[in-house]
Order: C-alpha cells, then sequence, then structure tokens
C-alpha cells in the first residue's frame, strides 16, 4: 500500500472557505493600504544569503532556511572541510540564497537597489509569504503570510498617527472592536535605564520589564538582579511598576520619573504627539492605549514602538506590531533614511475572527446557483443562460454530469450552493427556469431577465 502523502511540518493546506476568509482579510487590509496611499511592491521568495544572513542575530540566522545550490553542490568543498563538519565554512560552499525571514529586510535592499527610482518619501505596501525554521506549535508556522505597510524617507511623526489610524480604519472594517493599539518608545526605556543606572544593561532591564504582565512584579525584578542590575536601581524603578491611570496621567508619572534624563523627556515628547493628534481625530473602533513595558524588539526600533492587542476575552498574542527605525538601509550602505512601519498578523487575526464569529456570510460564498444536468440538449440551453448569469456577475456552474438529480442536488447542498436551477423539456418548450431555493424548498419558474434580476442586488 502507497504511503499517505503529507506536507511538511508547519505547513498548512487551506480549503475553499479558509481560502475566501483569508482572502477576505488580505483584501480588507489592501484596500486601506492604498487609500492611505500605499503602493504595492513585491520581492523576489529567496535573496542572496549574503542579504539575510547576520541581520536578525545568531537565533534568526538559525532560524533562515537555507536553499542548496544546483547541481553538483558538494563538488567546491574541501575535504578538509566536508570532514570537520564546520557548518560556518561548510554552508556558503553549498548554498547561496536562503528563502526570505521577513519582508523588512528584502524591502531595505529594495530601498538601496532602487533609490534612484524611487521617489521619498517611500510608501509601500507587501503582502507575501515569509519562511522562519522555527518549532512548529499554536499560532506559530514555518510559512506564513507578513501584511507590512511602511514609509521610509521621513521623521515626520505624523506617521505614527496615521499609522494608528490605519489600524482602526482596518479593524473597524473587519468588525474587530476593541482591540488596543499599545505604544511606547525606545527614546523612554533608554531613558528609564539611564535614570537607574542601567545604560550598559538595557536588554537585559527591557528584556525582564517586558514580561511584567505574565510574571509579575516580583519576578521581574529578580530577573534584573540575575542580570546584575543593582538594587539601588531597581528601588528606584518602583514608581514604575506603580504607574497606573489614563494616558496623559501615566505621561505625567514618566515625567517625573525620566526629569533628570534628555533622551527620556524626547522620548515622552514623541508620545506627547502622538496621543495629542489622535485625540483630535479620534478612533472608531480600536484604543490606543500607553504601555511602558513594552519593548518589542528593542535592538531594531529607534522611537515610537506599536503592539497591538485582540479585544478583551479572546485568548490570542499580538495580531500586529511596528515602530519606528532610523537606520534601516544602513545594513546596505545607505544611512541616514529614517523610517516607520506597522504589520498585521493574517493568522491570528482570521483566528480571531472565527473566534468571534464576525466573518460576514457572503465571504464563503462561491458559487450562486447550480444548474442540474438532466442531458446534452438540456445542458446546452443551461449553458447559454450560465453565460448570461456569469455576464452579469452571478456565479454559477453547470454540473458536469447527467447523473441522477438527487446526486446532483446532494451536490449542491454539501458545497452549500444556496440555488439550483432545473431546465427540463417542459422549462425549454416554456422558455423559463425552474430556481429553487435549497434552504427552503420554494420553487418559482422565472424568465432569463427575471432569473438575472433575482440575483442582482
Amino acid at each position: 500500500m502507497a504511503q499517505k502523502p503529507s506536507i511538511p511540518k508547519g505547513t498548512r493546506d487551506f480549503n475553499a472557505e479558509e481560502v475566501s476568509k483569508r482572502s477576505y482579510i488580505v483584501d480588507t487590509i489592501k484596500n486601506h493600504f492604498q487609500n492611505f496611499g500605499f503602493q504595492p511592491i513585491e520581492t523576489p521568495s529567496f535573496e542572496n544569503s549574503e542579504t539575510l544572513m547576520g541581520k536578525y542575530g545568531d537565533e534568526g540566522d538559525r532560524l533562515i532556511f537555507k536553499i542548496l545550490n544546483s547541481g553538483e553542490y558538494l563538488s567546491k568543498v574541501s575535504e578538509e572541510d566536508y570532514t570537520s563538519k564546520n557548518e560556518s565554512k561548510l554552508t556558503p560552499r553549498i548554498s547561496e540564497k536562503a528563502l526570505r525571514y521577513d519582508l523588512t529586510v528584502p524591502f531595505a535592499r529594495y530601498v538601496v537597489q532602487h533609490q534612484n527610482d524611487i521617489e521619498f518619501p517611500f510608501k509601500r505596501y507587501q503582502i507575501q509569504p515569509v519562511w522562519r525554521a522555527d518549532r512548529p506549535q499554536k499560532g506559530r508556522f514555518r510559512e506564513f503570510y507578513q501584511c507590512d505597510a511602511d514609509v521610509v524617507g521621513s521623521k515626520s511623526l505624523w506617521q505614527e498617527v496615521e499609522f494608528v489610524q490605519l489600524y482602526d480604519a482596518v479593524f473597524t472594517s473587519l468588525k474587530l472592536k476593541g482591540a488596543t493599539i499599545k505604544i511606547n518608545n525606545r527614546k523612554v526605556l533608554s531613558g528609564i535605564a539611564e535614570v537607574i543606572g542601567a545604560q550598559d544593561k538595557l536588554i537585559d532591564f527591557t528584556v525582564a520589564l517586558d514580561k511584567l504582565d505574565k510574571i509579575g512584579e516580583e519576578k521581574v525584578k529578580q530577573e534584573m538582579r540575575d542580570k546584575d542590575i543593582s538594587e539601588d536601581g531597581i528601588t528606584k524603578l518602583q514608581p514604575l511598576f506603580d504607574l497606573k491611570g489614563s494616558f496623559g496621567e501615566q505621561i505625567d508619572g514618566l515625567k517625573s520619573i525620566l526629569n533628570t534624563s534628555e533622551i527620556g523627556q524626547k522620548g515622552i515628547e514623541e508620545l506627547e504627539f502622538i496621543n495629542k493628534g489622535i485625540s483630535s481625530l479620534g478612533l472608531k473602533t480600536a484604543h490606543l492605549e500607553l504601555d511602558v513595558t513594552l519593548a518589542r524588539g528593542l535592538n531594531y526600533y529607534t522611537g515610537a514602538i506599536f503592539e497591538v492587542s485582540a479585544p478583551k476575552g479572546v485568548k490570542m498574542g499580538s495580531i500586529g506590531g511596528g515602530g519606528r527605525y532610523d537606520d534601516l538601509t544602513s545594513i546596505f550602505g545607505k544611512p541616514d533614511t529614517s523610517g516607520v512601519g506597522i504589520s498585521f498578523g493574517l493568522d491570528r487575526i482570521y483566528l480571531v475572527l472565527e473566534e468571534l464569529g464576525v466573518f460576514p456570510e457572503a465571504v464563503t460564498e462561491n458559487t450562486k446557483v447550480l444548474f442540474i444536468n438532466f442531458g446534452d440538449k438540456e445542458a446546452l440551453d443551461c449553458l447559454k443562460a450560465i453565460k448570461a448569469l456569469r455576464e452579469n456577475g452571478i456565479n454559477s456552474e453547470l454540473y458536469p454530469d447527467a447523473t441522477k438529480m438527487k446526486k446532483q442536488m446532494t451536490h449542491a447542498d454539501r458545497r452549500n450552493i444556496p440555488y439550483v436551477v432545473l431546465v427540463g423539456e417542459e422549462e425549454i418548450k416554456a422558455n423559463v427556469f425552474t430556481l429553487k431555493n435549497m434552504k427552503s424548498g420554494e420553487q418559482s419558474k422565472l424568465s432569463l431577465s427575471e432569473l438575472i434580476s433575482n440575483f442582482s442586488y
């Protein structure tokens, strides 16, 4: 017996319903990207290894899928390198390309490579799959889509304001009420580290602080002690742990904590600017919230940091995130090009919409009406009508085989096709079509124009 076929771990097949729902989310996001003035680009599924390697840290490098060179890829490997099993020496000789790990580094490469053809500030969006050799688990896959939007070539904080509006616009269209857009600023985190005398331990400090919601205050403090952050510094952090209230109240608390830090004060000014803009413009569905523990990719971001959480009651990690980066393109030789961007988590948004039951019913509709096949003569008349229906934007099809009517009806029912049309000798003579509602069982005889009008709404 042949072995049952399978797919690699961390990848998925999607049935027609799932594809339709995913397309609904993507189309919604894409429409708003374009409405906000972002232009689409696409980059190759794989890049030269040198483009990707070394851009994500040691852990990221290990998660990049390498592509073996074509042909006799071992011919360039010396016997010494082969027998030594030294990966750092062996890999570059047998693999010169890799699947993209994210859309950001390829975007940076794109900007530098095409800088003479780009009009700055450049607003781009990109919706494409990425691959990571991660351990598969719930909500984490080896192949998944990213939906990114970025602006490069502008330091204006109005871009951050617009990105908050963009999140709100998308979630409003998706009927995803109650999402929280959390915001912080890298400069604020740097200022806090400065105040407690831990500038040299900024990463250790923020990694611990970022866990406050998950492990609680005492365990965060213990983790900081384990990272050799002084007891005096931890004591100075106490007002931060007690920081609560509205956006404005937390800002007032931060001003007191960071009154001796110039960089911290700068971060506060940026947060105030964004909050003031959003307060004036308003949000329809989402809520903007200051979260001073938010660190998200600290090495990468230089200003505002965003992370979006699902509505309360839905157990899900972040469904979006992003922030300001001042030197994205320097890794490819173009320094001082500031940018800011956000991303939507397609797979997690799908799961949230599914849990909340807010997918519109029409999203999964495919064929609207199935014509029953009674034989070649009747089938030809059916196809003439189907042609007219399709020209009017009505999804229609003919059952291909003149088999038992019960089998054809069962087929329509299993595919959730809401209507069937019966065209037998009687209908041909009278030049009418018998339309049956599969849900109610109601039948009516209609002319072709009436049949078209029945679905034109």
